[in-house]
Protein backbone atom coordinates (compact mmCIF):
# COMPACT_ATOMS: atom_id res chain seq x y z
CA UNK A 1 0.00 0.00 0.00
CA UNK A 2 2.91 2.43 0.95
CA UNK A 3 4.83 1.72 -2.55
CA UNK A 4 1.64 2.18 -4.64
CA UNK A 5 0.89 5.97 -2.27
CA UNK A 6 4.55 6.64 -3.10
CA UNK A 7 3.43 5.39 -6.94
CA UNK A 8 0.85 7.85 -6.87
CA UNK A 9 3.31 11.23 -5.96
CA UNK A 10 5.47 10.34 -8.08
CA UNK A 11 3.17 10.10 -10.69
CA UNK A 12 1.66 13.37 -9.75
CA UNK A 13 4.31 15.06 -9.78
CA UNK A 14 5.76 14.03 -12.99
CA UNK A 15 3.00 14.89 -14.50
CA UNK A 16 2.88 18.38 -13.06
CA UNK A 17 6.15 19.07 -14.00
CA UNK A 18 5.37 17.83 -17.59
CA UNK A 19 2.70 20.44 -18.01
CA UNK A 20 4.73 23.39 -16.53
CA UNK A 21 7.78 22.27 -18.78
CA UNK A 22 5.80 22.14 -21.29
CA UNK A 23 4.04 25.68 -20.82
CA UNK A 24 8.17 26.54 -20.47
CA UNK A 25 8.93 24.47 -23.66
CA UNK A 26 6.53 27.14 -25.78
CA UNK A 27 8.33 29.99 -24.68
CA UNK A 28 11.56 28.59 -25.43
CA UNK A 29 10.53 27.07 -28.95
CA UNK A 30 9.14 30.59 -30.23
CA UNK A 31 11.28 32.57 -28.51
CA UNK A 32 14.81 31.16 -29.38
CA UNK A 33 14.50 31.07 -33.32
CA UNK A 34 13.53 35.06 -33.10
CA UNK A 35 16.64 35.58 -30.87
CA UNK A 36 14.46 36.64 -27.90
CA UNK A 37 15.13 36.50 -24.58
CA UNK A 38 13.14 33.30 -22.81
CA UNK A 39 13.33 35.18 -19.86
CA UNK A 40 12.15 38.95 -20.75
CA UNK A 41 9.94 40.31 -21.06
CA UNK A 42 6.87 38.39 -19.85
CA UNK A 43 4.50 36.38 -21.82
CA UNK A 44 1.93 38.73 -23.72
CA UNK A 45 -0.74 38.60 -25.88
CA UNK A 46 0.61 39.26 -29.51
CA UNK A 47 -2.29 41.79 -30.56
CA UNK A 48 -2.97 43.55 -27.30
CA UNK A 49 0.15 43.48 -25.81
CA UNK A 50 -1.71 42.76 -22.28
CA UNK A 51 0.96 40.59 -19.95
CA UNK A 52 -0.55 37.53 -18.63
CA UNK A 53 -1.41 37.41 -15.33
CA UNK A 54 -0.71 33.77 -13.07
CA UNK A 55 -3.89 32.87 -13.51
CA UNK A 56 -3.91 32.98 -17.11
CA UNK A 57 -0.70 31.05 -17.47
CA UNK A 58 -1.92 27.69 -15.82
CA UNK A 59 -0.78 24.91 -18.31
CA UNK A 60 -3.98 23.96 -20.31
CA UNK A 61 -6.25 25.02 -17.89
CA UNK A 62 -6.12 28.80 -18.41
CA UNK A 63 -7.07 27.78 -22.13
CA UNK A 64 -9.89 26.24 -21.43
CA UNK A 65 -11.02 28.85 -18.55
CA UNK A 66 -10.84 31.58 -21.49
CA UNK A 67 -12.35 29.87 -24.13
CA UNK A 68 -9.11 29.90 -26.22
CA UNK A 69 -9.13 33.45 -26.14
CA UNK A 70 -7.32 36.65 -25.03
CA UNK A 71 -8.89 37.08 -21.47
CA UNK A 72 -8.56 41.44 -22.70
CA UNK A 73 -9.22 41.48 -26.70
CA UNK A 74 -11.11 38.33 -26.79
CA UNK A 75 -8.22 36.98 -30.31
CA UNK A 76 -7.90 33.31 -30.34
CA UNK A 77 -5.00 31.85 -28.66
CA UNK A 78 -3.33 29.27 -30.77
CA UNK A 79 -4.19 25.47 -29.71
CA UNK A 80 -0.24 24.56 -30.06
CA UNK A 81 0.42 26.19 -26.78
CA UNK A 82 -1.85 23.86 -24.89
CA UNK A 83 -1.69 20.57 -27.07
CA UNK A 84 2.15 21.21 -26.19
CA UNK A 85 2.01 21.44 -22.80
CA UNK A 86 -0.45 18.10 -22.76
CA UNK A 87 1.73 16.15 -24.94
CA UNK A 88 4.65 16.51 -22.85
CA UNK A 89 2.96 15.67 -19.40
CA UNK A 90 1.83 12.31 -20.94
CA UNK A 91 5.05 11.87 -22.65
CA UNK A 92 6.87 12.59 -19.44
CA UNK A 93 4.67 10.09 -17.39
CA UNK A 94 4.51 7.69 -20.17
CA UNK A 95 8.35 7.80 -19.61
CA UNK A 96 8.03 7.45 -16.30
CA UNK A 97 5.25 4.01 -16.61
CA UNK A 98 7.21 2.55 -19.08
CA UNK A 99 11.04 2.91 -17.17
CA UNK A 100 10.48 3.77 -13.06
CA UNK A 101 13.27 6.06 -12.05
CA UNK A 102 16.16 4.72 -14.24
CA UNK A 103 18.20 6.15 -16.46
CA UNK A 104 16.13 5.25 -19.16
CA UNK A 105 13.72 8.03 -17.54
CA UNK A 106 16.07 10.73 -17.71
CA UNK A 107 17.57 10.08 -20.88
CA UNK A 108 13.29 9.96 -21.91
CA UNK A 109 12.77 13.35 -20.20
CA UNK A 110 15.74 14.46 -22.29
CA UNK A 111 15.01 13.46 -25.56
CA UNK A 112 11.62 14.35 -25.35
CA UNK A 113 12.23 17.85 -24.04
CA UNK A 114 13.98 18.58 -27.37
CA UNK A 115 12.05 17.08 -29.74
CA UNK A 116 9.24 19.46 -28.22
CA UNK A 117 10.98 22.42 -28.90
CA UNK A 118 12.51 21.76 -31.87
CA UNK A 119 8.97 20.79 -33.05
CA UNK A 120 7.09 24.15 -32.02
CA UNK A 121 10.36 26.30 -33.95
CA UNK A 122 9.92 24.01 -37.19
CA UNK A 123 6.12 24.23 -37.39
CA UNK A 124 6.44 27.87 -36.42
CA UNK A 125 9.58 29.50 -38.34
CA UNK A 126 10.52 25.91 -40.27
CA UNK A 127 14.00 26.33 -38.32
CA UNK A 128 15.53 23.95 -35.75
CA UNK A 129 17.87 26.40 -33.93
CA UNK A 130 21.27 25.45 -33.74
CA UNK A 131 21.45 27.17 -30.01
CA UNK A 132 18.56 23.97 -28.50
CA UNK A 133 20.57 21.07 -30.28
CA UNK A 134 23.80 22.07 -29.16
CA UNK A 135 22.19 22.79 -25.39
CA UNK A 136 20.73 19.11 -25.45
CA UNK A 137 24.03 17.57 -27.29
CA UNK A 138 25.85 18.48 -24.05
CA UNK A 139 23.83 17.26 -21.55
CA UNK A 140 23.41 13.99 -23.70
CA UNK A 141 26.76 13.45 -23.83
CA UNK A 142 26.90 14.08 -19.98
CA UNK A 143 23.98 11.70 -19.78
CA UNK A 144 25.70 8.33 -22.21
CA UNK A 145 29.24 9.02 -19.95
CA UNK A 146 27.14 8.33 -16.55
CA UNK A 147 24.90 5.70 -18.81
CA UNK A 148 26.52 4.58 -22.08
CA UNK A 149 24.64 2.69 -24.56
CA UNK A 150 25.98 -1.24 -24.91
CA UNK A 151 28.55 -1.48 -26.60
CA UNK A 152 29.59 2.68 -25.83
CA UNK A 153 30.50 3.60 -29.31
CA UNK A 154 26.96 2.82 -30.70
CA UNK A 155 26.32 6.40 -29.63
CA UNK A 156 29.07 7.62 -31.58
CA UNK A 157 28.49 5.66 -34.78
CA UNK A 158 24.67 6.54 -34.42
CA UNK A 159 25.74 9.88 -34.79
CA UNK A 160 27.78 9.74 -37.81
CA UNK A 161 25.26 7.08 -39.38
CA UNK A 162 22.42 10.07 -38.24
CA UNK A 163 24.94 12.77 -39.86
CA UNK A 164 25.96 11.15 -43.00
CA UNK A 165 22.69 9.50 -43.87
CA UNK A 166 20.52 12.61 -43.59
CA UNK A 167 23.82 14.90 -45.15
CA UNK A 168 23.77 12.58 -48.31
CA UNK A 169 19.88 13.01 -48.78
CA UNK A 170 20.87 16.77 -48.76
CA UNK A 171 23.43 16.65 -51.40
CA UNK A 172 21.28 14.01 -53.27
CA UNK A 173 18.27 16.20 -53.53
CA UNK A 174 19.73 19.22 -53.68
CA UNK A 175 18.72 21.25 -50.66
CA UNK A 176 15.54 18.65 -49.80
CA UNK A 177 17.19 18.29 -46.41
CA UNK A 178 17.46 21.16 -44.02
CA UNK A 179 20.76 21.81 -42.07
CA UNK A 180 18.40 21.26 -38.58
CA UNK A 181 17.27 17.90 -39.65
CA UNK A 182 21.16 16.85 -40.73
CA UNK A 183 22.39 18.04 -37.01
CA UNK A 184 19.03 16.73 -35.20
CA UNK A 185 19.82 12.92 -36.64
CA UNK A 186 22.87 13.27 -35.58
CA UNK A 187 22.17 13.97 -31.94
CA UNK A 188 19.24 12.04 -32.00
CA UNK A 189 21.61 8.91 -33.08
CA UNK A 190 23.83 9.48 -30.41
CA UNK A 191 21.34 9.32 -27.95
CA UNK A 192 19.63 5.92 -29.27
CA UNK A 193 22.32 4.07 -31.45
CA UNK A 194 22.88 3.19 -34.85
CA UNK A 195 19.62 0.49 -35.35
CA UNK A 196 17.36 2.55 -33.96
CA UNK A 197 18.34 6.12 -35.87
CA UNK A 198 17.67 3.86 -38.61
CA UNK A 199 14.92 2.91 -37.64
CA UNK A 200 13.34 6.38 -36.92
CA UNK A 201 15.07 7.49 -40.05
CA UNK A 202 12.50 4.84 -41.91
CA UNK A 203 9.43 6.09 -39.92
CA UNK A 204 9.81 9.47 -40.31
CA UNK A 205 9.70 9.34 -43.54
CA UNK A 206 7.10 7.39 -43.87
CA UNK A 207 5.06 9.37 -41.33
CA UNK A 208 6.24 12.81 -43.37
CA UNK A 209 4.68 10.76 -47.04
CA UNK A 210 1.36 9.55 -45.50
CA UNK A 211 0.75 13.02 -43.42
CA UNK A 212 1.57 14.59 -46.75
CA UNK A 213 -0.38 13.01 -49.19
CA UNK A 214 -3.12 13.45 -46.59
CA UNK A 215 -2.61 17.14 -46.27
CA UNK A 216 -2.60 17.29 -49.96
CA UNK A 217 -5.56 15.54 -50.59
CA UNK A 218 -7.56 17.65 -48.81
CA UNK A 219 -6.08 20.97 -49.87
CA UNK A 220 -4.35 21.97 -46.41
CA UNK A 221 -0.91 22.40 -48.11
CA UNK A 222 -0.38 22.82 -51.90
CA UNK A 223 1.70 20.93 -53.76
CA UNK A 224 5.41 22.25 -53.67
CA UNK A 225 5.00 24.09 -50.71
CA UNK A 226 7.99 22.72 -47.90
CA UNK A 227 6.30 20.90 -45.03
CA UNK A 228 8.90 21.15 -41.58
CA UNK A 229 10.12 17.41 -41.28
CA UNK A 230 10.96 18.24 -37.50
CA UNK A 231 7.57 16.57 -36.32
CA UNK A 232 7.82 13.60 -37.58
CA UNK A 233 11.63 13.18 -36.49
CA UNK A 234 10.05 13.78 -33.45
CA UNK A 235 7.06 11.59 -33.42
CA UNK A 236 9.33 8.67 -35.36
CA UNK A 237 12.17 8.96 -32.71
CA UNK A 238 10.22 9.36 -29.44
CA UNK A 239 8.45 5.83 -30.55
CA UNK A 240 11.63 4.33 -31.30
CA UNK A 241 12.77 4.92 -27.90
CA UNK A 242 10.12 3.43 -26.48
CA UNK A 243 9.44 0.55 -28.90
CA UNK A 244 12.57 -0.08 -30.66
CA UNK A 245 14.01 -2.74 -29.18
CA UNK A 246 10.63 -4.53 -29.51
CA UNK A 247 10.62 -4.16 -32.91
CA UNK A 248 14.18 -5.08 -33.49
CA UNK A 249 13.63 -8.34 -31.98
CA UNK A 250 10.72 -8.75 -33.41
CA UNK A 251 11.99 -8.35 -37.00
CA UNK A 252 15.27 -10.73 -35.97
CA UNK A 253 13.30 -13.59 -35.05
CA UNK A 254 12.49 -13.95 -38.59
CA UNK A 255 15.97 -14.96 -39.41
Amino acid sequence: MLLQSSNIVIVFFVTLYGLLFGSFFNVVGLRVPAGQSIVRPRSACPKCGHMLTARELIPVLSYMMQGGKCRVCRTGISPLYPVTELATALLFLYAYLSFGLTPAFFMAVLLISMLVIITISDLAYMIIPDKILLFFAALFIVGQLLWPLSPWWDSLLGAAVGFFLLLLIAIVSKGGMGGGDIKLFAVIGFVIGTKAVLMTFFLSCALGAFIGVFLLFFGIVKRGKPMPFGPFIAAAAISVYFYGDRVIDWYFSFF
